[in-house]
Parts: C-alpha cells; sequence; structure tokens
C-alpha cells in the first residue's frame, strides 16, 4: 500500500448536525405529518397460518362511527401491478413475488394482513376493525423448521445459475475433511431474530391526483421505493414522491417494500383522502421481516501445528412459501482463512411463515457465529491459542476470488484488541480463571464484509455568505448520515461544518441506493466530494480569467474555504463574497455523480472487525454476564469518529442480544408467535450492556473509494454473538451451539 494514501487531513469529532432537532422533537417522522382531511387505517390479520378466506363479514363495522371503508379481497380497486405477476396455473406467487395484499382469498402466514378498516380516527378505526368477523378454510400448516427441514431446496437462482453465491461452492478437493489429523464436526442454530427498532413501521399514503402519489414512509431507499410503487400502479416514477428525512432506526426491514405499505396506498386511493398506518409492536413481528432461522454444520480439519486442511460448511434458512430470501451465509467461509479445501452448501426452506429479510449484517453475522465457534471449538482440540490458530491461517489474498485485498489490516486489530481485553489472563483449560464465586471467560470473534459502493449523485450550492448545501436522496436509519456528508464536505472545502447543510430522504432529490449493505459513505460520500471539487474547478476557473497566473495552474485540492476566504496553496486569495460580488453572482452550483471504480475487478474489498469478550458465569445459576467487550475495526476512513463509535456500540449491543438473550418463540399449532412484544421477546438492556472499548485502524482504502472508507455499520455485529459464546466455554467448559445462552443451557 502506498504511503501516500494516509496522507489525507483527519477527521475530528463533530456532533450530531440533527441532533438538536431529534432531541427537541422538531425531527418529523413518517407517521407524524399531519394532511388536510386524514384518514387512519388499521390491519387485520388472519388467524390462520394457511388455507383460504371463506368469508369476510364487515357490516358491523362499516355502521360504526367514523369508518368510512373496510377493504379486502372482496372490493378492492384494481392495482395494475398485481395482475400479470400471478403464476398462469395456479394463481399463487411467483418465487421471487412478495405478498400481494388483498390479491385473493389465499392466507400463507399468520397475521397475514387480509382487511384495512379506514376511519376518522385511529381510535375509530381500531374499533372498527375489532367488528371484522372472517370465516377460514383452514389448512395443514408448516412452521416447525425442525420437523420439516427435508423440504429444504436449493434455492431458485443456484438452479439457474452456477456461479451464484447461493451455489454449491467447492475449493480443492471435496472429501479432504476426511483425511485431517484433527477433526471438528458441529451443528448450530441461530433462532429467529425481530428488527425492533423505536419507530415502528409506518407511512402515510396520498393520492394528489389520479396518477399522483405522495407517501411519508419509514424506509432505507426512497429511490427504490419510488420505483416499486411506480411499477405497482403503472405510473411514471417521477409522479411518486418518496419523503423519510427521519428514520427512527432501521436494522434492515426498510430495504424492502411490505404488503402495510400497499394496503395504505390502495386505502388512500379507494377513499379518495390521505391514510395514516402505524404497525402495532405485535405487528412488527409478522408483518415486516426477520432474521430467519438457520441451521448450520461445520466440519473442520487441521493439523496439530494449527494449518487449516478443509472447512465443509452447511446451512439451511427459513423462507416463506410464496418468496425465497436468501443471505449470504457462506460467504465468510468461503474467503476468511487460508484452507486448501473449503465446500459450502446452502438451502432454503419454505414453511408457511411471512418474508425474511436482511438484518444487520444479514447472513455474515448468521455464518460468522457458526464459522469462529468453529475455529475456537478446533483451536481447543489442538491446544492452541484461539488468535495463534487464526494467525496460522491469516490470508494475504482472497483464497475464494484468488486476488489481492485493497487493504487489509487486521493484525493490526487482533493485537490492539488482545492487549486491551487482557487477553493474557486467559487459560486453555476452561473454568481456570475465577472472581470470586464467578467463572471468568474470554473469547473472540472475527467478522467481514464487502466494501460496497454504488452510485450516487450530490447537488451542491455555495452562496455568497459562505453556505455550502447539498442534497441527495439517501435516508438516515440512524448512523448519522448527514453529519458524515457535512465531515466530507468540510474536510474537502475547509468550509466550517455549521456552515454547512446536507439535505436527505426524498426522492426528489438526486439519486442514491439504499442505506444499508454498510455501503452509503463508500458510496454517497464521494459524491459529496466530487461536488466540493467540482464548486472548487468553477471558482478557479473564474478566477483564472480574471487573475491570470494565480489560478491558472491551480488543481481543486490546492483550494480550500477557511472563515470566508478563498486560501490557494495556503495563502489567502481574497474573500469568498468579494470573489461572488466581482463575478457578479449569488451562488456556484453543480451536480456530480460518482461510480464505483474498475478496481473491484483487480482486488478484493472488505472491511473487518475482532470482537473480544469477557464474561462472567455463575456457576450455580448459569446466569451469564458480558463484563467487558472490545471491538477493533479495519474500516479504512473513519470520517465521522463519534458516529462511527456509536455504530460500534449498537453493534456489540446487538449481539450480546443475539447471544444471549433474543428468540422468537412460535407456537406451532398456531404457526403464531407467543414472543410478540418487549415483554416476552428479550433485547439487552443498559443492565445487559458492559463497558464497550473501540478502537480504529483508520487507515484509508483509496482503490475502494476516493473517501478512503471500506464500511462500518455491519462489521460492528459480525463476529460478537462467537466471541460471547467462545468467553462463555473458555469460562464453563460447555459449548452451547444454539443461540441464545440462556442458564438452562449452563447448569
Amino acid at each position: 500500500m502506498n504511503e501516500a494514501f494516509f496522507d489525507k487531513k483527519e477527521y475530528l469529532p463533530l456532533d450530531r448536525v440533527d441532533g438538536r432537532l431529534k432531541v427537541t422533537g422538531a425531527a418529523k417522522y413518517s407517521a407524524e405529518y399531519v394532511l388536510p382531511d386524514m384518514t387512519y387505517g388499521v390491519l387485520v390479520g388472519s388467524r390462520i397460518a394457511k388455507g383460504t378466506i371463506k368469508s369476510i363479514d364487515s357490516k358491523a363495522a362499516e355502521r360504526a362511527p367514523g369508518v368510512l371503508a373496510v377493504i379486502s379481497h372482496t372490493n378492492r380497486i384494481k392495482v395494475p401491478g398485481y395482475e400479470p405477476s400471478a403464476d398462469a396455473s395456479t394463481g399463487a406467487p411467483s418465487a421471487n413475488q412478495s405478498l400481494r395484499v388483498f390479491y385473493d382469498n389465499k392466507v400463507y402466514s399468520n397475521d397475514q394482513p387480509v382487511v384495512i378498516v379506514v376511519a376518522t380516527s385511529l381510535e375509530k378505526a381500531h374499533y372498527g376493525a375489532s367488528l371484522v368477523e372472517i370465516q377460514y378454510d383452514q389448512e395443514k400448516h408448516k412452521t416447525d423448521f425442525e420437523a420439516n427441514t427435508d423440504g429444504a431446496v436449493l434455492p431458485v437462482a443456484a438452479k439457474k445459475n452456477p456461479k451464484s453465491p447461493t451455489a454449491d461452492y467447492d475449493r480443492g478437493q471435496t472429501d479432504a475433511f476426511q483425511s485431517a489429523p484433527y477433526k471438528i464436526e458441529a451443528e448450530y442454530v441461530l433462532p429467529t431474530e425481530m428488527h425492533n427498532p423505536m419507530e415502528l413501521q409506518a407511512i402515510t399514503a396520498h393520492w394528489e391526483a389520479d396518477d399522483r402519489l405522495t407517501i411519508y414512509d419509514k424506509v432505507q431507499g426512497t429511490k427504490s421505493t419510488q420505483k416499486t410503487f411506480a411499477k405497482e400502479w403503472n405510473i411514471p416514477e417521477q409522479n411518486v414522491k418518496v419523503i423519510a428525512t427521519f428514520v427512527g432506526g432501521a436494522f434492515g426491514n426498510g430495504l424492502h417494500s411490505w404488503p402495510h405499505e400497499s394496503a395504505a396506498i390502495i386505502a388512500a386511493k379507494q377513499v379518495k383522502r390521505p391514510v395514516k398506518l402505524m404497525l402495532t409492536r405485535e405487528q412488527m413481528f409478522t408483518m415486516v421481516g426477520y432474521r430467519p432461522r438457520t441451521w448450520q454444520k461445520v466440519q473442520m480439519g487441521a493439523t496439530k501445528d494449527g494449518k487449516l486442511v478443509a472447512i465443509n460448511h452447511h446451512s439451511i434458512g427459513q423462507t416463506s412459501s410464496y418468496e425465497e430470501f436468501t443471505e449470504s451465509t457462506l460467504q465468510q467461509t468461503r474467503m476468511m482463512y487460508a484452507s486448501p479445501n473449503v465446500s459450502t452448501r446452502y438451502r432454503l426452506l419454505p414453511l408457511n411463515v411471512a418474508t425474511p429479510i436482511w438484518m444487520r449484517g444479514p447472513g455474515e453475522a448468521t455464518g460468522a457465529f457458526a464459522l469462529e465457534s468453529a475455529m475456537d471449538e478446533m483451536a481447543h482440540a489442538i491446544e492452541m491459542d484461539p488468535i495463534d490458530f487464526r494467525l496460522m491461517n491469516y490470508t494475504e489474498t482472497d483464497p475464494d476470488k484468488n486476488i489481492p485485498w485493497s487493504t487489509k489490516f487486521l493484525r493490526e486489530c487482533y493485537e490492539e484488541g488482545k492487549e486491551r481485553i487482557g487477553w493474557k489472563n486467559r487459560k486453555l483449560k476452561p473454568g481456570s480463571v475465577r472472581d470470586g464465586e464467578w467463572l471468568v471467560g474470554y473469547g473472540m470473534g472475527t467478522g467481514t464484509f464487502g466494501a460496497n459502493r454504488s452510485s450516487a449523485t450530490v447537488h451542491a450550492e455555495l452562496d455568497i455568505n459562505g453556505n455550502l448545501v447539498m442534497h441527495c436522496a439517501i435516508t438516515d436509519i440512524g448512523p448519522g448520515t448527514a453529519t458524515a456528508m457535512v465531515q466530507v464536505a468540510s474536510n474537502t472545502t475547509g468550509i466550517a461544518p455549521e456552515k454547512i447543510t446536507f439535505h436527505l430522504g426524498s426522492s426528489e432529490f438526486p439519486n442514491a441506493g439504499l442505506q444499508g449493505g454498510s455501503s452509503t459513505v463508500n458510496s454517497v460520500g464521494p459524491a459529496v466530494q466530487a461536488a466540493c471539487n467540482a464548486l472548487k474547478e468553477q471558482l478557479i476557473t473564474l478566477s483564472a480569467s480574471k487573475n491570470g497566473s494565480d489560478f491558472s495552474a491551480a488543481k481543486p485540492d490546492d483550494v480550500m474555504f477557511e472563515k470566508g476566504e478563498i486560501r490557494l496553496s495556503g495563502k489567502s486569495s481574497g474573500t469568498l463574497s468579494d470573489f461572488f460580488k466581482q463575478n457578479k453572482i449569488q451562488k456556484i452550483e453543480t451536480t456530480q455523480e460518482s461510480k464505483p471504480s474498475e478496481n473491484g475487478k483487480k482486488y478484493s474489498m472488505n472491511a473487518f472487525s475482532m470482537h473480544f469478550a469477557m464474561v462472567h458465569v455463575h456457576p450455580y445459576t448459569g446466569q451469564v454476564r458480558v463484563k467487558k467487550i472490545v471491538c477493533c475495526a479495519d474500516a479504512g476512513t473513519i470520517v465521522s469518529p463519534k458516529t462511527a463509535e456509536s455504530q460500534m456500540i449498537g453493534g456489540a449491543t446487538g449481539g450480546i442480544g443475539m447471544a444471549l438473550t433474543e428468540d422468537a418463540v412460535m407456537d406451532h399449532r398456531f404457526g403464531r408467535y407467543v414472543t410478540k412484544d418487549f415483554g416476552d421477546y428479550h433485547v439487552p438492556v443498559h443492565a445487559d450492556v458492559p463497558d464497550i472499548e473501540v478502537y480504529f485502524v483508520n487507515k484509508p482504502d483509496l482503490l475502494a473509494d476516493p473517501v478512503g472508507s471500506k464500511g462500518l455499520g455491519e462489521i460492528a455485529i459480525i463476529g460478537v454473538a462467537p466471541a460471547i459464546a467462545n468467553a462463555v466455554f473458555n469460562a464453563t467448559g460447555k459449548r452451547v451451539r444454539t443461540l441464545p445462552i440462556t442458564p438452562d443451557k449452563l447448569i
């Protein structure tokens, strides 16, 4: 790596630019918009998991005070995008067809939306919904994962394309595991986990004209949502406006368009008034995705001196009966360690449940639990320190793609985390360390995620008073996107952050992709940088024509705007206000697009993390207390140090939930979750979250993108759960392979 890559100006900590709006309540979320003639929608969900609707008695609901409409498959208006998507022979959705709400009388999962009641107030809508009576012809459903694994199938995408990420994969010899000197074989189960952000999923839908739709929606992509509903209603994309200025937390379920959104839009069209619909907490468990239950088996072979011989990794993930959802559960196994022989097999199990969706660290967090637990088991089997075992199999190039990493500083993460967690106190023999009556254990887990980048466009304006205003359609689900973009702009221009504004969250702004897959800073940051440099180029061109040689050979990097001055190579060249007056203009503006480079074909680009955990386990009660976590990240340039640290702390907290508390339990008699609120579905609270130390390598990867960022949101959680599970084993000698690790599994 060229050392010149590390000469960029370091980003300094900055408070969130929208922090005051949020803490004072001035930030407006999707359910807080008040429109003239507003109405309110409440969904009625099915009470069976499979079958058909025999009849709907809505008379009492329709007569209830304030009720404007009771809409179901029996009376909904035509939705143009629904009709061509049906399977010609059965009428059922195709393998990649999202659930079309109110399409027909078929029920595919419990609590599937089957009716929406629209009324003049939320209370009246709820009352009306309580009066709807539905009769069903019930069929035998399948919701029990363990009882139906024989029904697991190869994904359709893998059948069509042998090079699909979900296709069967072999590197080297497929039978190498059998002859390995030391072998471990184990099965790991990750239960269904639910998205539970603070803000419930909500939408306010308003047809401003028969072919013009505005929605205020909780989404992670305004442009993708715009495309979805433009297609669904067969209207031009520019006629659909999506507003998501503020999002109250999201972990991936805003990446998909859901039935409740279509229901609200149908209702608004039908009653010819705006409709506001917010899901209940219980409906969040059944209507907007989840991390799918996943079974994994790992076979691992190694030599006595710690060299991996083979890894076989098989996985079965849950999906709905009408839509195939796949994720990258096995990707880390293919490229994390220098094993000459690797085989992976990925299968899907269709059940009578709603469709899963990506959840923070999608697939990789699930796969890392199995892989990193198996690495710990293998290290124990050959009596080797787990860090030394990983370093013995460290890769300087991507063994899957057989190309070099753009950057990789994982060794630095190992060394830093090892020191900070107190790894020297760890003993190879489990149960050897105590603190009073508590058993003490140390564990670690590695994470990786692609340094993803997509195209993004930013419009920027610099005015006579030195104010820089930018616009981009990207959303912000909580990581502090506007803050990071303000920091990129300030770093590029020298303009003070308080004079920079970054507007986001509207489909009317210039194009950007989804906020997901740790791709926002990598994608939008370069567009901000490009826009700022384009403004400088305009100034250089105008100045060169008037000032001659001072600016004639200048480059954007030579020009900075600091405290109202134009500085050329560090020297003052007048004020911005004088420049604008001399040129008789009030502002300069530009729109710039940034696209991924060709480097992705030459280099493998990944962010890496290393998570260390120290736990206490009570030998008599089985209680686990996470006493300390150290998170180390090789995420390229850290653009926003404060919010980046918060990202790592949030990811580690989610990892604690994955390891110790989260488990969506279903009553298979009815195919319905019994853990449907925070009373029964347990997420970590303050008492569960210890001191979390965060360390960043903070070395840019300019092969990945011009800002040098590699992404952070996903690696913040990938590897945390196995670190805790491995620490529990080190404390107790008991290996828990089915999460969460509850006291009953340790007593």
